[in-house]
């Protein structure tokens, strides 16, 4: 293994050191031919890349790609990138590192044009009239949104994520250039800032190396991690780098003995078979001497060995071999080739003890296996003779890529569509069974609500119970490898806000926050409304907007209609004493009226708030917090939460006051109303003494103290002959809570009564 990035397979001036942010990377001059300076020796040529395609394109072909390589030479004339060399040696690396997984012609095209767009103000249309529109199709989706304005650099960065993935769902060629482009800056970010270098290798490690993984890219996922990796920390690479190289020379008599003893047993067995020994990427030593705190000189299986067969059955003959030759090591078998991973990976892993009591991976593959481990879904352009074995592949990358466009549909804004697909590209997955066996894979930590919502949108929304392996258990339980799980819906049954503190996947959160913000808008739109005018009111401003500044309002806040900014603060994703200040400077710019009050740091003095009053009916955009389960006639307090409305705690809550530290402009004063009539969970735990007859006792004078018992529960202390008698009661207020525990306190035999009070 190369402990330094791999170098470009382009031709290039020494000590390139172009980096991939384009606002500070490249430097335009006039762009007249007679002062663009002339290219030094060894600078990008197009010489390389066409003598890579003429391997496996058509004359015509070629044709059209050197007219595409002609428009972005004349495009990107006078630009430079920071080492010095002209702009147009980037696109023509991105174009060879395409050409190596065997690209149309159309992606090449692409490749080399990708820039246009978005740093010479090339039109779509004129891309589409000189290379059809496919090419123009790509390139659209690769350039950045930076005609638009935008609040923050988060947005704008989420929103040209989604603008690309969105693409990449209608043409998956289109993150395959990417991954080029992003590769090739990667490989040249020397000469940036430490602080963007960290950035950019930060946002790769985020999103690309995930991508590239899900796509079954595993050279460039590779690759990616350790370039990340060597950027993010310096200093641990080069060190972690240099045990490597030290460690190579004390074991490489144990890789050869390997090696030896592998070859001649599965040449003695009739085996055909390829033995490649590797070695373990930097990053992944560093993984797991950090996931499982190891020291660089325990971690012993740095070295792995791949064997290639000729066909499916002998890799189950090849293991069979190995395990004769050296002893496995228990529970470290996977079979990869029975049930693939999400992105196509096929192979049998194993973990055996070799010389000197070294663990050494394993891992067996037939050809075709190993083609689309190395090239993933890029297979498909690669060998297009043999797209019978990649139709698996295909439908799979089909279906995530369906998946994203679902997402889009039910997501409202840039930064949570980002969130959503970040979670599905967790690597990790378990793999489990629906009643008739067929296999469903869920990343890791998914529970059995994200499988329902994985079946089916609509499974998910009705869900009211669900069985694994033949026993009925909570919905955010977690799914194990091999589980069985069978749901069981309702028509009437509607998803619930608490759902979204569980579920894992993308697609389950995006449903259920679709959900949430369609069905109970009117809800959400009224409370928003309050919520808006109390915080003008607060700011002496007239809680009714006039027309004028309404209009400028929401051209500000990129809202489409006032309702939709009511209904974005009901349900937490926009902060109403924010939008109201916003308000109040705007007013402030447009009219010389006296400005309010301000405190010694310029801050506007705001008069008491009016606190938001509830009754406990307003629907899921007013939630009662489960920790504390407040009641009329409690002190309490509410906490706006993104895209789950407000959230009741009582003032004591140790639940509220530790997430109050932590976000304290969340929170806002809230009050019962006047005349509730309806009751409310309320939890009590008795301690009695051990007797007979003690819970028969209790739950009469539960009855009879007109409160309803919704759920009941024992544990028993048999050393000091103790029970404690868990209930969660329904009463109307404080004052019928009062009573009941009064009478219950006079029940012979408890010892003690407590109210829960929120202390998990």
């Amino acid at each position: 293994m190369s402990l330094t990035p791999a170098d470009s397979t382009l031709s290039v001036a020494p000590n390139n050191r172009a980096v991939p942010d384009r606002s500070a990377s490249k430097v335009t001059t006039n762009k007249s031919p007679a002062s663009t300076p002339a290219p030094a020796p060894g600078v990008a040529s197009v010489t390389q890349l066409t003598n890579k395609l003429a391997e496996y394109l058509t004359p015509s072909e070629l044709k059209k790609i050197k007219e595409a390589y002609r428009f972005s030479d004349e495009a990107h004339l006078g630009q430079m990138r920071m080492s010095g060399e002209p702009y147009i040696s980037h696109p023509i690396a991105v174009a060879e590192i395409c050409a190596d997984w065997k690209l149309d012609a159309q992606a090449i095209m692409a490749a080399l044009l990708h820039d246009v767009m978005e740093d010479q103000d090339v039109r779509k249309d004129e891309l589409i009239e000189r290379f059809g529109a496919p090419v123009a199709n790509i390139v659209d989706g690769l350039s950045k949104l930076e005609k638009l304005e935008f609040q923050s650099q988060i947005e704008a960065q989420a929103e040209n994520f989604r603008k690309m993935l969105l693409a990449m769902a209608r043409d998956v060629r289109v993150i395959l250039i990417k991954l080029a482009d992003r590769l090739h800056n990667m490989r040249t970010l020397g000469s940036m800032s430490a602080v963007k270098k960290r950035r950019i290798a930060r946002e790769t490690m985020e999103v690309y190396v995930p991508i590239a993984h899900r796509l079954g890219l595993n050279n460039i996922y590779r690759e990616l991690q350790d370039l990340a990796f060597s950027h993010l920390y310096p200093m641990r690479y080069k060190t972690l780098g240099k045990a490597v190289k030290a460690a190579r020379g004390n074991r490489r008599e144990v890789v050869s003995k390997i090696l030896e003893s592998v070859n001649k047993t599965l040449e003695a067995t009739g085996i055909p078979a390829q033995v490649y020994g590797r070695e373990k990427t930097l990053y992944g030593i560093y993984t797991k001497m950090l996931n499982k705190r190891l020291s660089f000189s325990q971690v012993l299986d740095i070295y792995g060995f791949r064997v290639v067969v000729d066909s499916f059955a002998n890799c189950y003959v090849a293991l069979g071999t190995l395990h004769a030759l050296f002893k496995p090591m228990p529970g470290k078998f996977k079979d990869y080739i029975a049930i693939p991973k999400l992105n196509g990976y096929q192979s049998l892993h194993t973990t055996l003890i070799g010389p000197y009591g070294t663990p050494v991976e394993f891992q067996i593959r037939t050809q075709d296996m190993h083609r689309v481990a190395e090239s993933g879904v890029a297979a498909h352009w690669l060998y297009k003779d043999d797209e019978g074995s990649l139709n698996d592949l295909q439908q799979r990358t089909h279906a995530w890529l369906q998946s994203l466009l679902d997402i889009q549909k039910q997501t409202g804004d840039s930064a949570e569509f980002l969130e959503h697909v970040k979670v599905d590209l967790f690597p990790d997955s378990v793999y489990v069974f629906t009643p008739k066996s067929k296999i469903i894979a869920l990343p890791r930590g998914a529970t059995a609500l994200d499988f329902a919502y994985t079946i089916h949108t609509d499974v998910g929304d009705q869900t009211i119970a669900v069985k694994i392996n033949l026993e009925q258990v909570p919905l955010r339980t977690e799914l194990r490898n091999g589980d069985i799980v069978e749901i069981i819906t309702s028509p009437s049954s509607r998803p619930n806000p608490n759902w979204l503190g569980f579920v894992r996947t993308g697609k389950a959160r995006s449903a259920i926050r679709h959900h949430l913000r369609t069905i109970n808008l009117v809800e959400s739109i009224d409370l928003g409304r309050k919520l808006l005018g109390q915080a003008l009111s607060a700011l002496n401003l007239n809680p009714d907007l006039s027309p004028a500044v309404t209009e400028r309002l929401l051209n500000e806040s990129s809202a489409k209609s006032l309702d939709d900014l009511y209904a974005d603060i009901g349900v937490g994703k926009r902060m109403a004493a924010l939008v109201a200040r916003h308000i109040l400077g705007m007013l402030e710019n447009d009219t010389p009226s006296p400005h309010p009050l301000l405190d010694v740091n310029g801050e506007v003095v705001n008069k008491q708030i009016d606190p938001v009053v509830i009754y406990g009916s307003e629907g899921v955009a007013v939630q009662l917090a489960p920790c504390c389960q407040p009641i009329p006639g409690d002190a309490i307090i509410g906490q706006m939460k993104r895209d789950q409305g407000l959230t009741i705690h009582t003032l004591e809550c140790d639940v509220a006051r530790r997430q109050r530290s932590k976000e304290p402009d969340r929170w806002i004063g809230v009050t019962w109303g006047a005349g509730i009539n309806r009751r409310f969970d309320c939890g009590i735990t008795l301690l009695a003494r051990n007797e007979k007859g003690i819970l028969a006792r209790v739950a009469a004078e539960i009855g009879e103290s007109d409160a309803n018992i919704t759920h009941v529960g024992m544990d028993e202390d048999k050393e000091h002959m103790i029970t404690y008698l868990h209930f969660t009661v329904q009463v109307e207020d404080r004052v019928h809570l009062a009573r009941l525990m009064r009478n219950l306190r006079a029940i012979p035999g408890v010892t003690r009564l407590l109210r829960h009070k929120g202390t998990s």
